[in-house]
């Protein structure tokens, strides 16, 4: 189906960088830049330098991202990790990966993990937290720290739709022990498939990753430990590296449809909208995606679509609630609500400001 206002438009991105993307590819394919080349390492340099940290490794997923940071921070069987179930079932299955236990607690009314009821979880088994900076805004990382710091636990950042970022001016992805992004098509800065990075200001963390994304190869005859086959491919670093120069403006561009969204739907009193973009205060939002609590949720996405318009509803069945995880122990009210309650509005940088007005009127005229 063909919307008149879509949620993603990879081909019209496409169409915008048409040229440089195939420069970029005919380049590394006309040397045989395949893997782990130049354009790998350009790529690791550029988003390290972004985020202000000393190394950035390229992965082939955020999933790989966020298994390998634990990994390589010592996590294991017996440990526990916490972290928030409103969030891809990614972040859940790492811990699982790894062989540690998940330990879930609830979200805010910003979607991010409420500190207050992060405390009461905390045991001697505790050895990890992975925050989830959700649709584009920080977690409270001060208060998150300041627990951390007091119980002696790792912090590993899941930035996957957070990558520019910002809490009291640091950037998402700059905080912890280290922090894992995704390139997924549909992120900010999104490749033509699959692709990830971590992050870190530790040096051996940095080289612990790099061997496990490469079966724990050294060098090309030199093994040190049993790894993984989870580069970054080197096309599409190529051109992620393409699209890095462009991610200010695409941000901004957010930012600006997002002020349009919520002056044109803040005085609907049955929904609930996502903090505007402020130029001054603690937090920078990028809006990876602009998120509203909708009463009769479902209905208002079956009109929008009968208006052709595009929306996603993440979760409609919380992961706990998941039976196969064998996770239903676990009590996240907030969390079952917004099950209920989330739909994702259409806000990506090739919309116009005719569209995002059309959602605005359709949704109006949906609540009457």
């Amino acid at each position: 189906m063909r919307y008149k206002v879509p949620f993603v438009n990879y081909p019209l991105q496409y169409k915008n960088l048409k040229k440089e993307i195939d420069t970029t590819i005919t380049r590394a394919l006309s040397r045989g830049d395949l893997i782990l080349r130049s354009d790998v390492e350009k790529f690791e340099k550029n988003t390290a330098s972004f985020l202000g940290v000393k190394y950035a490794v390229g992965v082939n997923s955020c999933t790989d991202s966020l298994i390998f940071s634990l990994r390589a921070a010592g996590i294991g069987k017996g440990d526990e990790v916490i972290t928030v179930a409103h969030t891809f079932v990614a972040t859940i299955e790492a811990i699982i990966h790894c062989g540690a236990r998940p330990i879930l607690v609830d979200v805010g009314d910003d979607y991010n993990m409420d500190m207050d009821k992060l405390k009461a979880v905390i045991t001697n088994k505790t050895k990890a937290i992975i925050p989830v900076h959700f649709n584009g805004r920080v977690c409270d990382m001060k208060k998150l720290m300041t627990i951390a710091k007091k119980h002696n636990l790792i912090l590993i950042e899941d930035a996957a739709q957070a990558l520019g970022a910002k809490f009291d001016g640091k950037k998402a992805g700059s905080f912890g022990l280290s922090s894992c992004f995704s390139f997924y098509p549909a992120k900010l800065l999104g490749a033509l498939g699959d692709a990830g990075i971590v992050c870190t200001n530790n040096k051996i963390l940095a080289k612990k990753i790099r061997l496990l994304r490469d079966h724990g190869r050294e060098t090309k005859n030199k093994l040190v430990c049993y790894g993984f086959t989870s580069r970054l491919d080197n096309l599409q670093a190529a051109v992620l590296n393409v699209k890095f120069k462009y991610l200010p403006s695409w941000i901004k561009r957010r930012r600006k449809l997002a002020a349009i969204y919520h002056q044109g739907l803040s005085n609907i009193n049955k929904i609930f909208l996502p903090p505007p973009p402020q130029s001054k205060g603690r937090f920078f939002d990028v809006y990876q995606n602009y998120v509203i609590k909708a009463r009769k949720r479902d209905k208002l996405a079956l009109f929008l679509k009968e208006k052709s318009i595009e929306t996603i509803i993440s979760n409609p069945i919380p992961i706990h609630h998941q039976k196969s995880l064998k996770l239903s122990h676990f009590n996240l009210p907030n969390t079952e609500q917004f099950a209920k309650e989330v739909i994702s509005l259409p806000l990506i940088p090739e919309l116009n400001e005719s569209q995002i007005k059309y959602v605005i009127k359709s949704i109006h005229t949906f609540y009457g």
